[in-house]
């Protein structure tokens, strides 16, 4: 590979790991227009790489590419996210049915890490950080569980799910509960108590469900 490939591959994957943060973070709302110039002046790139960039958000259903019109960032689609919310609930019941059969010690303390980082940003009221820590969460149980390939193939699926989660943390000044479900869910494959594990894990996923009509109402202009 040549120096140029190089750099034109980590300036693409710098502009859209940054535009990807940026939508998600809610700095650039559904619904915004963007251009391909604009981030190339901003970022001080050329425009290939922030091309590119755009194309894979428009892949991940991000960005909205319309012909003749140009770039916005996409809308929340509530389908999709029940779509991804459905898929993640359906198998990490079955994950957490592993884990109570077998966890092992390295991944167990992987978790209770976890949950004491989860505790941090409580205390600094860091949503973000702790939307990161949740994500983690569940992929120490994928991990721990054997199945990190199957965690890696819900992610493309799971953006829409992810971005109303966002959302509804940077709302919540509740934050408590994702934390106690956490240590709930920890507690019972301890003790393996699966039936018991499998209904926490269910009731954990369908949090956004139950506030998801709350969201629309205070932001109806970020979905489809």
């Amino acid at each position: 590979m040549s120096l140029n490939q190089k750099i034109r591959g980590s300036t693409r994957a710098y502009s859209y790991n940054l535009l990807k943060e940026r939508i998600l973070h809610l700095e650039l709302k559904p619904g915004t227009k963007i251009s391909e110039k604009e981030i190339a002046d901003e970022l001080q790139v050329s425009r290939t790489p922030v091309r590119e960039a755009f194309m894979k958000l428009a892949e991940e259903e991000l960005l909205d590419i319309i012909p003749q019109s140009g770039t916005i960032v996409s809308h929340i689609n509530l389908e999709h996210v029940e779509e991804g919310r459905f898929m993640r609930e359906k198998m990490e019941k079955e994950i957490v049915t592993l884990a109570c059969v077998s966890f092992p010690e390295e991944y167990r303390f992987r978790l209770e890490t976890n949950i004491a980082m989860q505790e941090v940003c409580i205390g600094k009221n860091n949503f973000y950080r702790l939307f990161e820590l949740d994500e983690e969460f569940h992929q120490i149980l994928f991990q721990g569980t054997g199945k990190l390939r199957t965690w890696k193939m819900l992610q493309q699926l799971n953006i829409p799910f992810n971005r109303l989660r966002l959302l509804r943390l940077a709302e919540d000044s509740n934050l408590e509960v994702i934390i106690s479900q956490h240590k709930e869910i920890y507690r019972l494959i301890t003790e393996r108590q699966t039936e018991q594990a499998v209904q926490v894990m269910e009731a954990h996923l369908r949090l956004v469900v139950i506030e998801q009509e709350s969201i629309k109402a205070k932001y109806p202009h970020y979905f489809i």
